[in-house]
This record gives structure tokens, sequence and C-alpha cells, in this order.
């Protein structure tokens, strides 16, 4: 069996599809091939979710705000969007799931963390249901 492609989708890609996508690598590994993009991209990532997931051992810096368009006619096993509401078109996916996750982007260190920590949960969870555990 190939590697499982997982799409995070958000409104910017700069924090919360970024984490998700990071969050995926990290527990998925060589199982997974993890993806992001945005709706209405940014073109950065946010250095608060560079600096959250640092603290956790994964450079974000290589990563760049990319958009949906990027995907097109890409065939996807799992697609999550999270919380971006009409702004989140769907994509060519075999699962979808919606996470209805606040925008970190104006939070404090604290809650931002609060924040990935709480991406990081629903990631592993949904690796689980791909059954793909580390």
């Amino acid at each position: 069996m190939g590697k499982v492609r997982v799409l995070f989708v958000c409104v910017e890609n700069s924090n919360r599809s970024q984490m998700a996508q990071a969050f995926a690598a990290m527990y998925g590994g060589e199982a997974v091939e993890s993806l992001s993009a945005g709706s209405r991209p940014s073109g950065k990532v946010n250095p608060k979710a560079i600096a959250a997931m640092a603290e956790l051992g994964y450079d974000l810096t290589s990563h760049a705000s990319k958009g949906l368009d990027d995907f097109n006619g890409t065939e996807i096993d799992a697609a999550v969007t999270m919380g971006c509401g009409d702004a989140c078109p769907l994509v060519n996916a075999a699962r979808r799931r919606d996470w209805q996750i606040p925008d970190p982007r104006e939070m404090s260190p604290e809650e931002f963390r609060k924040v990935r920590d709480l991406i990081g949960a629903k990631v592993r969870e949904l690796l689980n249901e791909l059954g793909i555990e580390r």
C-alpha cells in the first residue's frame, strides 16, 4: 500500500493547517504524505506557528503558504478543513472531516499552544482512524 495522502485546509495556510501538516509528518512518518493549503493563502507561515512547533522539535521554516489550486486533480485520502466556513471548498477526497478549530493568529503564546496541542491530538486521532499507528 502506498502512502496515505492527507490534506489540511484553513483560510490563510499560515497557522492551523501548517501545524496539522507538521503533526501528520511527525506522527505518520513514512506512511503519510501530509499536505496543507489555504482557501485564501497569506503567502507566509506565521512566526508564532514556527515558534510553537519548534518547541516540539519541528522546523516549520521550510514550509510555504500555498493555495488549493496546487491540489486541483490530486487524489486525497483524507481532507480536513479547519473552521474556515464558506471559504472552504470541497476537494476530491475519499474522506472529509471538518474540525472547528479557532484561528490562533492573534492569541497569546499560551493560548496559541493550546490550539497547537488540540490540533496535535486531533491529527493523532485521524491517523489512528486511517490505520496509521506509531
